[in-house]
């Protein structure tokens, strides 16, 4: 069957290789003091769907690996072989429906894990996972990326798991968050927090004024912030034929506030009018406000009206944007205002600085401020580095056609001042068919990348990213 899904062309499709190169050629210097992993995961897709509505976030997790150590580059890439995948592959063909829909599903495997491991990497406690906010953590090695499966850390984490857990640098812990813990269009959230050793020392749960899909969240030096968004979710809708996640424009968002360590009795809901948000940069607190630096949009992109009307790209390009919150203000208002006007995402910082006051913070843009389809909009050819201290913003821009990944920051050492380091990020070039790794200065992007490292295969279009040192 031949699909026409625009996630299944040009470098949104898979490739259905695993490959190992060793000694990649590099153009440029590539730091000594550089010496580590960088893993990038996406959605790629071991056969073809089985229906013809495909979504570029319902593919199978693929983990890409570059290793770099004295001036020289491996890189490898695995799929993840999730209980999905599993049985995908000794089937020879697609079982699942896209998002595990038991319409287009195959009858036997009705009821089974449709997890795909495809969205982020986080490594904690000596140990590795893919994430993908309605599963587990799905573990594997982190040298061969040999698949270890989905853990449940001692049986506390029975099910969903944000894809976007929060660092907290002053006592190594993770904190984690679950929506729809409840199950699908539920208002029941999880939050816990994992210890150095990969513990789970809290576990609360919570009910959201409504059922909405929340992606990321924010934590602060004391803080920990939920946003509920107008991008719901309706197991009564879809049973309507109707889209199960939607958007309801005349819905008010809501933020939940609560004190790290409380209980979730002590947790406090803030307002603002209708906004949606994927990713948040960071937050951080002084003098009784709380700071936020969030990519916003005026709706979610990619997704309908709750009445099946497809969403207008024009509303749907994200800006990064400061919300302050007073916490001590009465009302529970939230102050808004766009800081950078073009259309942007995937932003990230020096992560050692999470809930904490950064100067610096990179993301991907179109430096145009064109607005463009709904495909097109998650395809950004222009690095920025903003520094928040002078209002500085550096860009630098591929070609036309060229496409940038999430950047990720590497630093210098453990001990180096923020910023200091690198900004590492794969670009697709679309003339030649294949992808490269560039390397710049963090703070001097205009220069250019210090480094390529040039693939002979592609990176198909992905999400998120991470920097584990030797």
């Amino acid at each position: 069957m031949t699909l026409a899904s625009p996630f299944l062309a040009g470098n949104f499709a898979p490739v259905r290789s695993e490959q190992d190169f060793t000694g990649l050629p590099v153009i440029g210097s590539l730091p000594k003091a550089l010496a580590g992993s960088l893993y990038r995961v996406g959605p790629n897709p071991q056969f073809d769907p089985r229906d013809a509505f495909y979504h570029w976030f319902a593919g199978d997790g693929m983990v890409h690996l570059f290793r770099l150590e004295d001036g020289k580059v491996a890189y490898r890439n695995r799929w993840m072989r999730t209980p999905k995948w599993q049985l995908e592959n000794q089937a020879g063909q697609a079982l699942f429906g896209t998002f595990g829909n038991p319409a287009t599903s195959d009858p036997s495997v009705i009821g089974r894990s449709t997890g795909t491991a495809n969205t982020n990497i986080v490594f904690h406690g000596g140990r590795l996972f893919a994430l993908e906010e309605s599963h587990q953590p799905f573990e594997f090695d982190p040298l061969t990326l040999e698949s270890k499966g989905y853990q449940s850390f001692g049986g506390v984490v029975s099910s969903r798991f944000t894809a976007h857990p929060k660092p907290d640098p002053d006592t190594g812990e993770l904190h984690f968050f679950a929506y729809s813990a409840g199950g699908p269009g539920t208002t029941e959230m999880h939050y816990g927090t994992l210890d150095k050793a990969c513990q789970v020392t809290r576990m609360e749960s919570f009910q959201a004024p409504y059922a909405s899909m929340v992606h990321d969240f924010v934590a602060t030096g004391a803080h920990l912030l939920f946003p509920v968004t107008p991008l719901t979710s309706s197991m009564q809708r879809i049973m309507q034929g109707k889209p199960m996640f939607a958007w309801e424009a005349d819905r008010t968002v809501h933020i939940g506030v609560l004190p790290k360590g409380a209980d979730a009795a002590a947790m406090r809901w803030l307002h603002t009018d209708a906004c949606h948000v994927f990713h948040f940069m960071n937050a951080w607190e002084a003098e009784g406000r709380i700071t936020v630096y969030a990519m916003e949009a005026e709706m979610a992109p990619g997704m309908p009206h709750a009445d099946g009307r497809p969403g207008e790209p024009e509303r749907s390009a994200a800006r990064l944007s400061r919300w302050t919150i007073d916490l001590g203000s009465q009302t529970g208002d939230i102050e808004r205002s766009i800081i950078d006007d073009v259309p942007a995402e995937f932003p990230r910082i020096d992560e050692r600085y999470t809930g904490r006051r950064n100067r610096y913070g990179w993301y991907v843009c179109h430096a145009d401020g064109t607005i463009r389809n709904e495909v097109e909009n998650a395809l950004y050819g222009t690095l920025t580095c903003h520094d928040f201290t002078t209002r500085r913003r550096q860009r630098f821009s591929l070609p036309e056609g060229d496409v940038l990944s999430e950047p990720v920051f590497a630093p210098r050492h453990a001990a180096a001042e923020e910023g200091d380091g690198w900004i590492l990020v794969t670009a697709w070039r679309r003339g030649e068919q294949r992808s490269d790794l560039l390397v710049f200065n963090a703070t001097d992007i205009e220069a250019g990348p210090i480094a390529v490292v040039r693939l002979p295969c592609r990176i198909p279009f992905g999400f998120h990213g991470a920097w584990v040192p030797a």
